[in-house]
């Protein structure tokens, strides 16, 4: 599993392929020109191994790469990013 987080724009999610045709996600809306993370999902069968970590992960580093900014209505993108202050750039609120 050493995939890269793409966004899936039509779906507006990021995504982070896992296996076959299974991947984590992190769900957005866009409000004033800003992502909006809303909801992290992982399969559950792939619980407690780091993957919504690696999803948060490249998806700020997407996020900043793009040049844009994200707010976090998400609690697991919250409490990530509470753990990762390097990200500062990319959270607006």
């Amino acid at each position: 599993m050493d995939t890269e987080v793409i966004e899936n724009t039509q779906q507006h999610r990021f995504e982070l392929p896992i296996a076959d045709e299974l991947f984590a996600a992190a769900y957005y809306r866009i409000e004033s020109g800003k992502i909006v993370l809303i909801h992290t999902e992982v399969p559950s069968e792939f619980s407690g191994q780091g993957i919504a970590t690696r999803l948060a992960q490249g998806t700020f580093e997407l996020l900043r790469k793009t040049g844009r900014k994200a707010i976090l209505k998400c609690p697991f993108m919250s409490r990530f990013f509470a753990k990762q202050p390097e990200y500062a750039d990319v959270v607006d609120g």
